[in-house]
């Protein structure tokens, strides 16, 4: 995408005010820009051609379809066990006052009181400290914020692969505990360090006994693809087989690299159940405030993405509707869940194998009232995006936020990330990883790519 260097103004007011960065040791921008600034790194669209973004964001102006929320919106997606990630990304809202350097120690700004926080899924996994992430959420709950939990992938998929380790083996469902692989290895060494004592590791058994709880049996690899009724297709069923098999192969050696054995790792399986399920969980909580999608006035906010069969249930049944049928699966059907439609919200990146979405779907949503869709899932390294697909736009949020992935992608710096939807008329991209608030305002945008200008930075 090329841009002129002609002028566009944006307020002087428009970047949050970050209150306590001191404590967050990461770089935030001072001054902001438009939407259009910065070519592919800021919008995307599926055929390449920017004029069927300026075609979509023309009709949508005329026939005035931004209804914008009555409050601030806060969207922070893909923490992945990282509490620094989560601090710093609240300070870069403006909601939320840092008061020390424990990524706790906080408390809500007048703006944050008023406002909504969004956490876009993908709460586990990768990162160094699954647990104080979800008490660093806990606290912003505690503090009073309006709080909205998406389901993200990794989050579904813990629940799941915990809760058959110990169950009578049932072929649909015995390969999810295996299926985490090593992203699970950094929660289940935290919850050994920090739960299993001595005392507590006597009353589990022998190896093999866990390796036969923890493991799908061999005859899972012929049964499975003999498994009928469900929405899995054939070709899912061979990515399976081979992804499960490379992943039993190696999870012993992954075990062994984070300095754990399958006792512990039972055990740890074992506690997480405590912590999550029973009913005096200190984290029990975080899966029974999980949704799937969220809807403020004409905005969706997701974990991944749509296809047409969720749009469709979008139009005709409603949000509440699809969140009823996601927590219907998530107790009592994971395998028709997880290879099912409503588990693309959380998986999908649109590619070729996964579910479609069409020009159909978009018209769909466009029915249904939603003019963008806001989503994380899909890793980026210079901000957030959007991208336009079939007329639908979206804004993509995962900025690769934990140092995990930042390490591994070779991303600089530490991680602070959030997108604003502001009952003003505008969405604000805050990243560590741009220079600059981006600003898409339906109106202004519309202007600079018609114009094929580049705002200019003001203070």
């Amino acid at each position: 995408m090329t841009t002129q260097s002609t002028t566009l103004e944006v307020p002087k007011d428009v970047t949050p005010r970050y209150h306590g960065r001191k404590w967050i040791e990461v770089n935030l921008p001072e001054t902001a820009c438009d939407w259009s600034h910065g070519g592919d790194k800021s919008i995307t669209t599926d055929n390449g051609d920017i004029n069927t973004l300026v075609e979509t964001l023309r009709d949508l102006n005329q026939n005035d379809s931004w209804k914008w929320p009555k409050r601030k919106h806060y969207f922070l997606s893909d923490l992945h066990a990282d509490a620094d990630a989560l601090a710093a990304s609240l300070v870069a809202s403006g909601g939320v006052r840092q008061l020390g350097p424990s990524p706790h120690d906080f408390e809500l700004t007048k703006a944050g009181r008023k406002s909504v926080f969004v956490i876009g899924g993908d709460c586990f996994d990768k990162g160094p400290s699954n647990l104080e992430l979800l008490r660093g959420v806990r606290h912003l709950k505690d503090q009073g914020a309006r709080l909205r939990i998406l389901a993200g992938n990794h989050d579904i998929r813990l629940l799941f692969g915990m809760r058959v380790v110990g169950e009578n083996k049932d072929v649909r469902n015995e390969h999810f505990f295996v299926r985490a692989g090593q992203k699970i290895m950094p929660l289940l060494k935290e919850i050994v360090d920090t739960y299993l004592t001595p005392k507590k590791m006597s009353s589990i058994p022998d190896a093999k006994t866990c390796r036969a709880r923890l493991f799908p049996r061999e005859s899972w690899f012929e049964e499975f693809p003999k498994i009928q009724g469900g929405d899995i297709v054939p070709a899912q069923v061979d990515r399976e087989l081979n992804r499960i098999a490379k992943k039993v192969e190696n999870f012993e050696r992954h075990c062994t690299d984070h300095g754990l054995d399958l006792r512990q790792v039972y055990a740890a399986t074992r506690q997480w159940k405590r912590l999550f399920l029973k009913r005096e969980g200190e984290f029990r909580w975080f899966y029974r405030n999980l949704r799937l999608c969220y809807r403020s006035g004409s905005f969706l906010f997701v974990h991944a993405g749509v296809d047409d069969a969720v749009t469709k249930m979008l139009l005709k049944q409603g949000i509440g509707h699809i969140n009823e049928q996601f927590h219907v699966a998530m107790k009592e059907a994971p395998f028709d869940f997880y290879y099912g439609s409503l588990c693309n919200t959380i998986r999908t990146k649109y590619r070729d194998v996964d579910r479609p979405f069409t020009r159909k779907g978009a018209r769909n949503v466009h029915r249904a009232g939603i003019t963008a869709i806001l989503h994380g899932h899909r890793n980026l390294h210079h901000g957030q995006r959007l991208s336009l697909r079939h007329s639908q736009i979206n804004f993509e949020c995962d900025t690769s936020l934990d140092r995990h992935t930042r390490r591994v992608e070779n991303v600089n710096g530490r991680g602070a990330s959030v997108t604003i939807i502001d009952p003003s008329g505008r969405i604000l991209g805050v990243s560590s990883d741009f220079p600059q608030v981006k600003v898409f305002e339906p109106q202004q945008t519309l202007k600079a790519l018609i114009n094929g200008t580049q705002a200019k930075p003001k203070r």
